[in-house]
């Protein structure tokens, strides 16, 4: 408003411009009254606002305003190249009453039957250009001191606008990056021990009588000597195998996390009466996909598989972290058991010539 002054806009339109800059909160919100008062200030059958799509080369009437004698309708497309604003713009000439004589082979002026047209670029800060604010009219127009301050004016209030909303798009862009950096875990791109618990908490809120929630928890065995002897970008690669053979697995309705280091989380929901059934059935899923090879990098892994534990929500279960400590225990307990029944032993390693290799199984 630090342009606004009695001289330059109409003292009948300063209330109304007033209102609407206080109420608008959105760039419509603020394009369709501006419209109608530029419709007023200029004496124009129709006004519009347009936004250019850069890239696509193409000109968008975003808002219009029309009386029956002229129409532009809102959403017309048209190739940039061959509009009349293109035109404005290069040449440095927005006002004509005399769009045939002037710009008689632009098509779009000849099909809506414009002879008076005026517009201004509407630019943000750093100069790139959004669209443009127009006028047109269907007999010739003169064009005034006061509808030309106007016409600026409001384009600048539209530019503003339009920053307002990049602006607040791009921070809650931000925002939402930055909330899913914090429930996602960097390596593997899995939910993390956060966001896992968030989601075991209203599952167990949310689950119906009848069904049961399954929480599988997966211990790699022998990681650390795959650490020791090749280093810890191919036990990331490790990591980073294991999380895309567990995704490969997961029902829909499954999920899984990584809780850090070594261990893995995996949900499932199954109907109560085959729960048990279905949590063992898991429990073998979960063995199978983390055994066999893995080609990383310099190494080939031949892996024993995981340590899985099993175990299944009780009904009036509400704990979250109580229900993940089971399940870690349970993991423990078929770690013990396999050391003390196979003497398990390392993971068999061959080594390889070294290649660039990606993760691939």
């Amino acid at each position: 408003m630090n342009h606004l002054t009695r001289t330059t806009v109409p003292s009948n339109l300063l209330g109304a411009l007033v209102a609407t800059i206080t109420h608008a909160h959105t760039l419509e919100a603020l394009a369709r009254p501006l419209l109608e008062l530029l419709q007023t200030a200029t004496g124009m059958e129709s006004t519009y606002l347009t936004r250019l799509d850069e890239q696509a080369g193409v000109l968008h009437v975003l808002y219009a305003r029309n009386t029956h004698r002229l129409t532009v309708p809102e959403g017309l497309s048209t190739p940039w190249q061959s509009t009349l604003c293109k035109r404005a713009l290069d040449e440095g000439r927005f006002y004509t009453d005399d769009v045939a004589g002037q710009w008689g082979d632009c098509e779009v002026g000849r099909t809506l039957g414009l002879v008076t047209y005026v517009s201004a670029p509407i630019r943000g800060k750093g100069g790139e250009l959004f669209g443009t604010l127009c006028a047109a009219s269907d007999e010739r127009k003169p064009r005034s001191e006061t509808s030309t301050h106007v016409l600026a004016l409001f384009a600048q209030l539209i530019g503003q606008q339009v920053e307002r909303e990049q602006l607040l798009a791009a921070l809650q862009q931000a925002n939402s990056s930055l909330a899913t950096t914090a429930l996602t875990d960097a390596l593997t791109q899995l939910p993390n021990r956060r966001a896992l618990l968030e989601e075991m908490q209203r599952r167990l809120a949310s689950q119906q009588e009848n069904q049961a929630l399954i929480v599988a928890f997966l211990g790699l065995d022998n990681f650390k000597p795959i650490n020791d002897r090749f280093g810890h970008d191919v036990g990331d690669l490790f990591l980073q195998a294991v999380a895309k053979r567990l995704r490969r697995m997961l029902r829909d309705s499954d999920i899984a996390a990584r809780m850090g280091g070594d261990e893995f989380v995996v949900l499932a929901v199954e109907q109560r009466e085959r729960a048990d059934e279905a949590a063992a059935a898991l429990s073998r899923r979960l063995e199978s996909a983390t055994r066999g090879r893995f080609k990383l990098d310099a190494a080939l892994i031949d892996y024993d598989g995981a340590s899985v534990g099993v175990v299944v929500a009780e009904p009036r279960c509400s704990s979250a972290q109580a229900l993940l400590n089971r399940a870690d225990a349970a993991m423990n307990a078929v770690k013990r058991s396999r050391k003390h029944s196979a003497a398990l032993p390392a993971p068999s390693v061959r080594t390889i010539a070294r290649y660039a290799w990606p993760i691939i199984e």
